[in-house]
């Protein structure tokens, strides 16, 4: 499995200038090609090969007075540039042939010097390497000062240099790691997400929502507030917008470090892992899009998906129509309907069930009727039309049409058959 690793860069005066060279001359590079291409398309000319646009923008753009400073950076760095814009291409004709799944894929953009984000990429080519000192060496920039928080498990086929919006640069190295198996537990959980609850364990668990976003709003309040009395263009602006950037930054970090933590611990802790497949893209066009982002669900999820494919856990996404919140954990039966506000609710059975954990108890039946045995075949039956003789058959059919089986007969409302309808 290949991992990113991330470490903080201190580079000097003189390294931020030559890293700003090199942003500059791969979105340059990256913007050439895009426009070539787009000519093209508008002038009804074939699409230009990767080869032949790595020629005109690079090789003989380095002869040219406009162009020559693109031979003061690495060539390593030009060519992951326009490395990345035939990959988006790519992504563009398989999202719109059909072949690439998801989200559709705009076509590429270009890039601007104002992007929040800024990145090279050096591969094994470029010749980097970790001085025995500790220090990162990229061609023409010099050895970097790195903050090691851990080692690398193994010798790193690239590294991105990133400049974020806060002004703090990164090195993304890129490395292959073994799958580390833990041993064997006999416990298996589901987890139902939430925002008055992040997370509602199925063994009745809660984890609070830790609101880092709302907990920061008064901070952010005050930054954005002394960037709105800044006047456009300024260099007190530009202080300014970094302020803001740096509080967004603190509140991200937070974040993406607790929901580590949280997952590491309930992939430790458990064998299998079973979570709803949320529609959180839908969710974000209701009054609550804020509490979502706030949240983060889509990195936790992320984050239990690929930790567990690492340590030999079992990981699944329950159907997110499945209804596990009006459906009852006890005899199966499902409820009509399941306003928000209702937080408890007693099942006819004679049940009280909270509303969340009763969700997660049933986010882990069915993850685990879902499973595969060892067969290769579903645990779980498939649907088929129930029987005459079963019970549970419609009491007010008449009883020429039932034994003929012109009707199809209703199930009753067992444990079972409510779980698997």
């Amino acid at each position: 499995m290949q991992l990113r690793y991330n470490f903080r860069l201190y580079p000097t005066a003189g390294q931020c200038h030559a890293l700003a060279k090199a942003f500059g001359c791969a979105r340059t590079v990256f913007n050439d090609g895009l426009r070539l291409r787009q000519q093209a398309h508008e002038q009804g000319l074939p699409y230009i090969s990767d080869g032949d646009l790595s020629k005109q923008v690079i090789t003989r753009a380095k002869k040219v007075p406009e162009r020559s400073w693109l031979g003061e950076v690495s060539a390593v760095v030009l060519q992951q540039a326009l490395a990345d814009l035939n990959t988006a291409y790519r992504n563009f004709f398989a999202s719109i042939s059909g072949k690439r799944k998801g989200a559709r894929v705009a076509p590429p953009r270009f890039r601007s010097r104002k992007d929040n984000r800024q990145t090279i990429r050096f591969t094994k080519n470029a010749c980097f390497r970790v001085t025995p000192g500790g220090k990162l060496r990229l061609p023409k920039i010099g050895d970097m000062v790195v903050r090691w928080s851990r080692l690398l498990p193994s010798e790193p086929s690239s590294v991105t240099v990133v400049k974020d919006a806060a002004g703090r640069y990164f090195a993304s190295f890129v490395v292959e790691t073994a799958d580390e198996p833990l041993l064997e537990s006999a416990n298996e959980i589901g987890i139902d997400l939430g925002l008055s609850h992040f997370a509602v364990m199925s063994d009745g668990q809660k984890v609070d929502n830790p609101r880092l976003l709302r907990r920061a709003e008064r901070r952010l309040r005050k930054a954005q507030r002394a960037l709105s009395r800044k006047e456009k263009g300024s260099a007190n602006r530009i202080k300014a917008r970094t302020e803001v950037a740096k509080a967004h930054a603190k509140v991200a970090d937070a974040r993406r470090d607790w929901a580590h933590k949280l997952s590491t611990q309930i992939i430790r802790d458990n064998q299998a892992v079973y979570v709803e497949n949320l529609a959180v893209s839908g969710m974000m066009r209701t009054r609550l899009a804020k509490s979502l982002l706030d949240a983060g669900w889509s990195q936790f999820v992320t984050m239990l998906e690929y930790k567990a494919k690492r340590y030999g856990r079992t990981f699944a996404k329950i159907d997110r129509f499945f209804p596990s919140s009006k459906l009852c954990s006890a005899c199966g039966t499902l409820a009509d309907k399941m306003p928000l506000d209702i937080r408890s609710w007693t099942c006819p059975c004679g049940a009280i069930h909270d509303r969340d954990v009763n969700a997660a108890i049933n986010i882990l039946a069915a993850g685990r009727a879902d499973r595969l045995n060892a067969c290769g075949d579903q645990v779980r039956p498939p649907l088929a039309v129930a029987q005459v003789s079963e019970a549970g058959t419609h009491s007010k059919l008449p009883a020429s049409a039932a034994q003929q089986g012109k009707v199809p007969a209703l199930s009753g409302g067992g444990g079972r058959q409510g779980l698997t309808v």
